[in-house]
């Protein structure tokens, strides 16, 4: 299939992309490279894929100089125009969609760019698989659309209607509009919520890259809620494993589906949402202590309280996924963390 993969600069993205190539999938790429976090992984990532630096410009098609079948665009969402001509060029078979703004404490004091990204962005990929006969869609929702939910673990057959971030606010209306979409025009749209993701390439705003960073310079952590937090732990490769099975299953109608009793996961329409999980939630010290144990080392703690827009536990119902697409993730945290540690080392040099 020709694929476009958007958030190619991106953790999931960069791995998904690379997993699509090694397959023989023509793939482009998109990511706008913005400076949320730092650019020198991104540029790391793409480097990595066959892109270099001095490739990139804005609006232009790059080919990799490692695989034949990847090319990549540094373009924003927010670009319409851009956005439509690329589509109009390529005339994709599917679309999975990861670009976006992350992050829920950075939601809190910029508030602006999850509206141009998550909801302005979304929207022009919508228009764009409409008027370029586009009917597989996969995008990026998150775990953290459940909000005030504390039924566990969190099923994507439970209501989601009290998110307590602008960034999960952002990520429902997502899953909202791709179903309007699926209902108005017959586009195949499956939404991921992803659980924690993590392993080499990572996120730097993300727990085990700030946990690394700080203890290898030896410096304390902060450690939210006073330790007492759970995560639905998934290592980047099993996430990878089940977007792929996505892809190559676009949402079905559910026949069983009714306006009576709605089940929030499905539709009458082409329309699905699925948890990618871990379905093995750790305690938030027990992750810390692997850490430790990866790198040598004990860390420093800072025990602070939970901090606004976060969660105490995460913990993923992943049995939908199960049943329809045999997904079954298999790494243990302790060998993924291992894995990070051993990429971070060699990637900073430390």
């Amino acid at each position: 299939m020709k694929i476009l993969v958007t958030g190619t600069a991106g953790f999931i993205g960069f791995h998904l992309a690379q997993r699509l190539i090694a397959r023989g999938d023509d793939v482009v790429g998109l990511d706008c490279i913005n400076d949320y976090y730092d650019p020198k992984v991104k540029y790391g990532r793409l480097e990595l894929a066959g892109v270099g630096r001095e490739a990139i410009n804005y609006g232009k098609l790059v080919p990799s100089s490692k695989s034949d079948n990847y090319r990549f665009i540094k373009l924003d969402l927010e670009d319409k125009d851009g956005l439509m001509k690329l589509f109009e060029q390529e005339q994709f078979d599917g679309v999975c969609n990861l670009a976006a703004q992350a992050g829920v404490r950075y939601s809190l004091t910029n508030p602006d760019a999850y509206i141009s990204s998550n909801i302005v962005g979304f929207m022009n990929i919508l228009e764009a698989c409409r008027h370029h006969g586009v009917k597989n869609l996969s995008y990026a929702s998150s775990s953290s659309v459940y909000g005030l939910n504390e039924e566990l673990p969190f099923s994507v057959h439970h209501n989601v209607d009290h998110p307590i971030s602008l960034y999960a606010a952002s990520k429902k209306s997502n899953e909202l509009m791709a179903h309007t979409y699926s209902h108005l025009y017959g586009i195949a749209t499956t939404g991921l919520r992803f659980f924690t993701v993590y392993g080499p390439w990572g996120r730097p705003d993300m727990a085990l890259f700030l946990f690394t960073k700080a203890a290898l310079k030896g410096k304390p952590i902060d450690v939210f809620n006073h330790g007492n937090m759970l995560r639905d732990f998934t290592y980047i490769d099993d996430i990878v494993e089940g977007v792929v099975r996505v892809i190559d299953h676009p949402a079905e109608p559910n026949p069983r589906w009714s306006g009576v009793t709605p089940d929030p996961g499905s539709s009458s329409a082409p329309y699905k949402v699925y948890n990618i999980g871990n379905n093995n939630p750790v305690k938030l010290m027990d992750f810390i202590e692997a850490i430790e144990q990866a790198l040598g080392k004990k860390i420093e703690k800072n025990f602070l309280p939970l901090q606004a827009g976060d969660v105490p536990a995460t913990y993923a119902d992943v049995q939908d996924l199960v049943e329809d697409l045999e997904y079954q993730p298999a790494t243990p945290v302790k060998v993924g963390i291992e894995r990070f540690v051993e990429w971070y080392r060699s990637f900073f040099a430390v």
